[in-house]
């Protein structure tokens, strides 16, 4: 079905829902972000411009098919909206919360004007499905007999599982920690995703078949090789949880910790947990409640992990909030080496930073510095130079002379990404693995080089987006049902009809 209207881009200015005011949003962690109006929806669904070719299509790593959508929204045909938008994307309702939106990026109306609001619409179709009772459990009209194994409830897993689910075989999610989402849970902060969002999927998969077993460690209190004795198949979708370290003087100091140690205490305070409380299984295991309250922190990385550790400090009562980024400042304008429709390299300005932070760029960390009982009382830093090395080939940094100085520093959180999965189980049974120790497996097939394990997500790839996480999910499913089936019955949605697309609809 046609949109009435065509010319919604000349007639509408791109428009987000309202936020709440700062001051109030930062008294609570629950999400801050209000609704269109049923008026509002229709305007910004019928700013597609139903373009030739609609290049966000490739821009989604899920291929999400976008126009088809925003044209159901305008004509509020809900559950066509909704069943399209399912057919390629299991949990809009992740990414309608903490996608970054590269569709937009690459829509054809970004070339020379805002994009289509494309994040916001899908979000609206996902929940008006919910609160309609459209979303349902997907119960297969029957079983294979054979059963997998998926290691890891982050959104690779969940994907996985889920198809998997949709094609028939019986599916277990072995998760080591105490609730299921990975980083979802226990990452992102409740003001960007509550997490009673991911527990009502988790409902509709387990009414759906699938089963769930938390404080199962693979590796440490459950064995792969149990598992591959019990299943014909085996998902590796742990993510890439090993943070990258930052090795300067100063670093035993008291007071520094890594980012996700930090919102992992606070998501659990949120969730009325204790923050220290942990399981046996667990790593990297922080004895000391962590708070900023009153405090001078310093926020060392300028990604999205970062932000959200800007946003929990401010919530916390920090004294002062100060995020450094190693590499120069962007620009507002789309710069020559991100041209449409890549993702550009231009400033941003995240819903966090937005609360009240200093804000750094081109600044390297050099030394914590410390009081004479091990405490953090500062950070020296300096400036940076960013120059082409002589071949014109990369940016290298060069220290201006003259800018070293210590900034105040109660509490030090590191956000330099991460480095990629945990070894122990790799290394246990000898999976290949690559350099930065990611696990090794085929583009296509999904698979390692252990007999009957496949891997997906971060693991596989290294630290991405939800989206990317997916995705693979998605893939990888397809690639076990046809070794379990030998013909597959997980359809790839990018070459078949919306009617015959995964989930079986």
């Amino acid at each position: 079905m046609k949109q009435e209207k065509a010319t919604g881009f000349k007639e509408y200015h791109r428009e987000l829902p309202q936020a709440e005011p700062v001051a109030k949003r930062i008294k609570h962690y629950k999400e801050f972000t209000a609704t269109y109006n049923s008026e509002q929806l229709k305007q910004q669904s019928s700013r597609c411009m139903d373009c030739g070719v609609p290049f966000c299509h490739s821009g989604c790593p899920l291929g999400n098919v976008i126009p088809e959508f925003n044209d159901a929204v305008y004509n509020e045909q809900w559950q066509e909206a909704y069943e399209i938008l399912a057919s390629t994307n299991n949990f809009p309702e992740f990414t309608g919360r903490i996608c970054p939106a590269p569709c937009e990026s690459s829509c054809v109306l970004n070339i020379n004007r805002p994009a289509v609001a494309i994040e916001a619409i899908e979000k609206h179709i996902i929940e008006i499905a919910f609160a309609r009772g459209l979303v349902k459990p997907f119960l297969p009209e029957s079983r294979s007999g054979k059963r997998v194994a998926v290691i890891g409830s982050g959104p690779a897993g969940m994907a996985a599982a889920e198809q998997l689910n949709a094609a028939g075989h019986s599916v277990t999610i072995y998760e080591k920690d105490d609730a299921a989402g990975g980083l979802l849970r226990y990452g992102i902060p409740d003001f960007k995703l509550e997490k009673n969002v991911i527990d009502r999927r988790v409902t509709l998969m387990e009414q759906a078949g699938i089963t769930f077993k938390y404080h199962a460690h693979v590796g440490v209190n459950v064995f792969l090789s149990d598992i591959l004795h019990e299943y014909e198949a085996v998902v590796m979708a742990g993510g890439a949880m090993v943070p990258r370290k930052l090795d300067i003087p100063g670093r035993e100091l008291n007071g520094i910790h890594y980012a996700m140690e930090f919102l992992k205490q606070q998501n659990k305070r949120v969730a009325g947990k204790d923050p220290l409380a942990h399981a046996e299984t667990e790593s990297n295991i922080v004895d000391v409640e962590l708070n900023a309250k009153g405090k001078h922190v310093v926020i060392i990385g300028s990604g999205d992990t970062g932000s959200d550790c800007v946003g929990t400090s401010i919530r916390q009562g920090a004294k002062s909030v100060t995020q450094l980024a190693l590499m120069h400042q962007p620009g507002t304008d789309r710069p020559l080496y991100t041209p449409w429709p890549e993702y550009p390299d231009v400033y941003r300005t995240s819903s966090s930073q937005e609360e009240g932070c200093e804000r750094l760029f081109a600044t390297v960390s050099k030394e914590f510095i410390g009081d004479e009982d091990g405490n953090i009382t500062g950070l020296k830093v300096a400036d940076l130079h960013w120059v082409f090395s002589p071949d014109g080939k990369r940016l290298r940094s060069v220290e201006k002379e003259g800018t070293e100085r210590i900034i105040p520093c109660d509490m030090a959180l590191i956000s330099i990404g991460f480095t990629g999965p945990e070894q122990l189980l790799i290394d246990r049974y000898d999976i290949a693995k690559d350099a930065r120790g990611n696990i090794v497996a085929d583009e296509v097939t999904y698979k390692t080089s252990y007999p009957k394990v496949f891997a997906c997500g971060d693991i596989r790839r290294g630290q991405s987006l939800v989206v990317w996480a997916i995705s693979e999910g998605r893939e990888c499913a397809r690639s076990v049902d046809e070794f379990l089936t030998k013909e597959t019955s997980v359809l790839e949605s990018k070459d078949i009809s919306l009617e015959t697309q995964a989930f079986g609809k």
